[in-house]
């Protein structure tokens, strides 16, 4: 018996020498890094209509983080993310060759977008990445990048350097590091289908369970359904005024969710212009989704009612933390 104490003990012993021995690992080496990565080979033939999409994905994904008060995208304080993560700014993206991605080719943008490494091998653990996205949509958004949309002009200017914090870079090495790049062509689903269009609109493109599930470092990108709490709520941001606020339950739960509360025109008037059922105006950071069209709204609408009821009361929940505030 004493001998097995002393082999648990042992194990123990390692067990906690190793995750010290980890912990060090990360503190000293920073964000995960990883090989430059071997990116394919893209140029991609830019289209009137091909940069008009672009830019209406843009507005959803990355003006708001990346666009300063100019409305260039030099980059930006993100004051919206929970400070557990330290203090982060989004980077360049403006076509200067020096602070932006004027550099880049277009297969190393769809790298990225896909999986967060840069050409060098440096690696964005915030950014969402768009591992689903349709092939179409993405070579879009790097169209769109491409032209000469005044959000992306050169300019040299850029937001400082982040200071993550301990839980970042763990995160990057671990449940947050990138996954593998995948050249699989993807396309858009059938929009005569209106629930697999929905799904490929809230999941593959705008990401809406990123915020609307339980936690950002519990999902799963390639799988999105995987993710805790799946569109049930409850994720702590910050609101305008740097206070947490916890995203509501988009699941068709009778009492916690969307189901009672929401006829379709109302889902669609609050994601596309941000006003709520009674007429308020939705808390940020849940923004107005002007460049969704009805359908493409009414098609979440649509995906959202097959997907599992979770009762979650986020609702009581954020009553009892701002008391607890007070």
């Amino acid at each position: 018996m004493r001998k097995a104490f002393r082999i648990l003990g042992a194990a123990i012993g390692v067990l906690v020498l190793t995750i010290v021995a980890f912990c060090a690992y990360v503190a000293l080496q920073g964000i995960a890094r990883y090989d430059p990565p071997v990116t394919p080979k893209l140029s991609i033939k830019a289209t009137p209509a091909l940069i008009q999409r672009g830019e209406n994905i843009a507005q959803l994904l990355c003006i708001q983080c990346h666009a300063n008060e100019q409305n260039r995208l030099t980059g930006k304080r993100l004051a919206d993310v929970p400070a557990v993560f330290g203090t982060l700014y989004s980077a360049n993206i403006t076509q200067d060759p020096e602070a932006g991605i004027g550099r880049w080719t277009d297969g190393e943008l769809l790298y990225f977008l896909r999986t967060g490494v840069r050409p060098d091998g440096s690696y964005s653990v915030i950014m969402p990445k768009f591992p689903l996205m349709a092939t179409e949509d993405a070579e879009a958004v790097i169209a769109w990048l491409r032209s000469d949309r005044y959000p992306v002009q050169p300019t040299r200017d850029e937001a400082p350097a982040s200071e993550y914090s301990f839980v970042s870079k763990l995160l990057s090495h671990t449940v947050m590091g990138a996954k593998p790049y995948s050249p699989e062509l993807r396309t858009i689903p059938d929009s005569t289908d209106e629930v697999a269009f929905g799904r490929y609109v809230a999941n593959e493109l705008v990401a809406c369970y990123a915020c609307h599930s339980a936690d950002f470092t519990r999902q799963d990108p390639i799988h999105p359904e995987l993710s805790m709490g799946f569109y049930g709520g409850g994720n702590e941001l910050v609101d305008d005024q740097g206070k947490p606020i916890l995203s509501s339950n988009l699941t068709f739960d009778e009492v916690t969710g969307i189901g009672r509360k929401y006829t379709k025109a109302q889902f669609v008037r609050a994601v596309k212009l941000g006003v709520a059922p009674n007429g308020s105006l939705l808390r940020y950071p849940m923004t107005p989704h002007t460049t969704l069209t009805d359908y493409e709204a009414g098609a979440i609408y649509e995906y959202l009612k097959t997907i599992p009821k979770l009762p979650n009361d986020v609702a009581r929940k954020s009553a009892a933390m701002a008391l607890a505030e007070k």
